[in-house]
């Protein structure tokens, strides 16, 4: 039983993998493009392991003769065509909690280096110690205790951001149209039932929404138009959920107050975009107003140890016990390849 790994993102061969899939063959790759992966290793594999750098769309599914599992190492599905897949039998898996606790605390702290001013003060006292002797540089410094913090998804990593904004004594609320009734009284948190609603009422957002169809620009010119004045927006999500044209605009009129942003619509940085520029050049309007990191709030090397092994073991159990973890096309899944009709 062969499982391809077409974009590897570790340098030893298998080696956690291996540990967790007794019996299981892991083919490793490493290309500089994924047409460099030889076409044999497609074409005889059982399954597939793949991170966010190969796209798997219908054309290259139709080269998969074999194949009967797709595993993402990752949240996010969007690089994979889950309809085509199943409509050919394959189950597409993904890996939700791997890194639950490591996106929270990341987009936790971007807030705190906003609103403490921290990053800023750092640059400051190195550029010029007098100069930068300032307590009151920061454009952004507020206290949060009794401040609004407003969540767009509460899954597993919005939840873990909510309740660590709560333990700094703020006001948790949250939209998210995919949860069942009840869940506001389940967590303690404030169920708001639009996003323009909770865009009006919160001093902070924090996205942890999936994209799709649904949610890509989400945060764009309405849902901006709508906000608090003095809002500071968190992603740690996925780029395009937020329009980065519209953000730029409010940003520069002064609706949203500032922006940390660990992913971005076009990665690595679009040094193009208008509001990247800005920030690059340290325009006097942006300055202490926004943060960017290189879509990094998934990683501490515990993270990647937990998603490689949840990875095989997902892998493993659709392979070896017929048995579908985090299976994410579920609607489209057919009984091909060994699988059972599903509802």
């Amino acid at each position: 039983m062969r499982v391809l790994m077409p974009d590897a993102q570790f340098a030893d061969p298998a080696e956690i993998e291996r540990a967790v899939a007794v019996g299981v063959d892991f083919s490793v790759h490493r290309p500089e493009r994924q047409e460099d992966v030889p076409e044999a290793d497609w074409t005889s594999c059982d399954g597939i392991i793949c991170y966010h750098e190969v796209a798997i769309d219908a054309a290259w599914l139709a080269r998969l003769d074999r194949c009967r599992i797709i595993v993402r190492a990752g949240v996010g599905f969007d690089n994979i065509d889950l309809r085509a897949a199943g409509d050919r039998g394959i189950a597409v898996c993904n890996v939700p909690d791997y890194g639950t606790t490591d996106v929270a605390d990341h987009a936790i702290a971007m807030m705190l280096t906003l609103t403490r001013g921290t990053a800023q003060y750092d640059r400051d006292l190195r550029n010029d110690p007098d100069v930068g002797w300032r307590f009151d540089a920061p454009p952004l410094l507020r206290r949060l205790r009794g401040a609004v913090f407003g969540v767009v998804g509460l899954g597993r990593i919005g939840l873990a951001a909510a309740t660590r904004a709560r333990a700094f004594g703020m006001r948790v609320v949250f939209h998210d149209p995919y949860l069942p009734t009840g869940y506001d009284l389940a967590t303690g948190f404030e169920r708001m039932s639009s996003l323009r609603e909770l865009m009006a009422l919160s001093d902070v957002v924090s996205l942890h929404t999936p994209l799709d169809d649904g949610t890509r620009g989400l945060i764009g010119a309405e849902a901006l138009a709508a906000a608090k004045r003095g809002l500071i927006l968190v992603n740690t999500a996925r780029g395009a959920v937020v329009d980065l044209d519209a953000l730029h605009a409010a940003l520069g009129q002064g609706r949203v107050a500032g922006a940390a942003l660990d992913v971005l619509p076009v990665e690595p940085v679009d040094a193009g975009h208008p509001l990247i520029r800005a920030w690059r050049e340290q325009e006097p309007w942006i300055v202490g107003r926004m943060l960017l990191s290189p879509h990094a709030a998934f990683y501490c090397p515990e993270s990647i140890a937990d998603l490689r092994r949840k990875s095989a073991e997902i892998a493993a159990a659709g392979l070896i016990e017929g048995r579908l973890v985090n299976c994410v096309n579920r609607p489209w899944l057919g009984t091909g390849r060994g699988w059972r009709a599903t509802p």
